[in-house]
């Protein structure tokens, strides 16, 4: 093998403007915009490698764009002199260097993958196992809104040809529930819905919601309440499948997940998991408990948009149920490459590593750089 060596990590920074205007979760946390950190690695050998990480502000899980800048000053550091194609060791590193920050730690090693899959001139999804010879389906992200709004946003994204949506409620029974029926009212075959209260309900209002809805709407309920003891509660009282998402953060969450039967089903995050290392782990655990689950990131631009693909691109079709199209959530363009959506899905392309080429007018000058 030919030697191949970290000399170099830069850093960027870029604001990515929510498409939308106002992006509303629930417990009225509202975003405009997403600071995005984008990391470069450079080896001994030229070759570089991408990665991205961008948090959904700082008041969705414990992460936010400065401490993720704050954790790559602490890792970078310790990983000059390794090869990034020894990504379990670079890991190893990382964790060495810096306990938890996920967040950080998940730029570093998808660039690292990009980086791998360049040297060896393969796709990223070939080394993560192998890729599926299906279309990935697309999923939209739909914030709160009325009950109106809620119906035309579904209706835009299914003329754009998106297969699923996550559509976002706010916390209070009757509303929620209303938007819930009128999101699913022109329902069509094929189609899957998330209904995500990212942990704003309590068991109370999340009971008194599922009643209020009409028998018989297809949905899964997404991180429906905030701690792990509600949500294993809620589940035990009603039949609709519930997903965890900011709950399901580590390897041990997941096994919990297991030892508890909290749920049907994870969404997996990219850089709240830590990167593709250990989503790529993630993955092998849900299948063996058989989950369902969805590939997705908090947010991101096409650097992101690339690395969900390729893990999504792995995933035996049963078990997957959409990919998130981060790149429809904001209006900057950071790369280029062959990821066309059509009729609502896409593949990986061949080329090697991501298959993203970063637009470096857009990236602007490095704000930190270690060598």
């Amino acid at each position: 093998m030919t030697d191949l060596t970290i000399t170099r990590i830069d850093v960027f920074q870029a604001t990515l403007p929510y498409s939308g205007g106002t992006y509303t979760l629930s417990r009225n946390r509202t975003y405009t915009s997403f600071d995005a950190t984008f990391v470069r690695i450079t080896t001994s050998t030229g070759l570089e490698g991408w990665g991205e990480s961008t948090p959904f502000g700082s008041t969705y899980v414990a992460a936010h764009a400065l401490g993720v800048r704050a954790g790559i000053a602490e890792i970078a550091p310790h990983l000059i002199g390794l090869d990034p194609r020894h990504v379990d060791r670079i890991n190893e590193a990382m964790d060495d260097a810096l306990a938890g920050h996920e967040a950080a730690k998940a730029a570093i090693d998808i660039a690292c993958w990009d980086v791998f899959g360049k040297a060896v001139g393969m796709p990223v999804c070939d080394l993560l196992g192998g890729r599926t010879d299906v279309g990935l389906p697309i999923i939209s992200s739909i914030g709160v809104g009325t009950p109106q709004e809620m119906r035309a946003r579904v209706d835009e994204h299914r003329r754009r040809g998106y297969i699923g949506r996550s559509i976002k409620i706010a916390g209070e029974p009757a509303a929620d529930a209303a938007s819930i029926a009128a999101a699913l009212a022109d329902r069509q075959a094929g189609e899957m819905f998330l209904v995500d209260a990212n942990g704003g309900l309590t068991v109370e209002s999340a009971l008194r919601m599922l009643r209020l809805l009409p028998a018989g709407l297809d949905f899964i309920l997404e991180a429906p309440c905030a701690t792990w003891r509600e949500c294993v509660s809620l589940r035990r009282r009603t039949d609709v499948p519930i997903y965890f998402d900011e709950l399901a953060v580590t390897d041990a969450s997941i096994v919990q997940m297991m030892a508890d039967d909290a749920v049907e089903g994870v969404n997996m995050k990219i850089s709240k998991t830590g990167g593709l290392t250990r989503c790529r782990r993630v993955r092998d655990m849900c299948i063996a408990a058989g989950y369902t689950f969805s590939v997705q990131d908090t947010v991101g631009s096409d650097i992101s948009f690339a690395a969900i693909v390729h893990m999504g691109q792995t995933v035996p079709e049963r078990y997957l149920r959409c990919i998130l199209e981060t790149r429809d959530m904001v209006t900057l363009k950071t790369a280029d490459g062959p990821f066309e959506v059509v009729d609502g899905r896409v593949k990986a392309p061949v080329l090697p590593g991501l298959g993203i080429t970063p637009r470096m007018d857009v990236m602007g000058e490095a704000v930190a750089s270690y060598f």
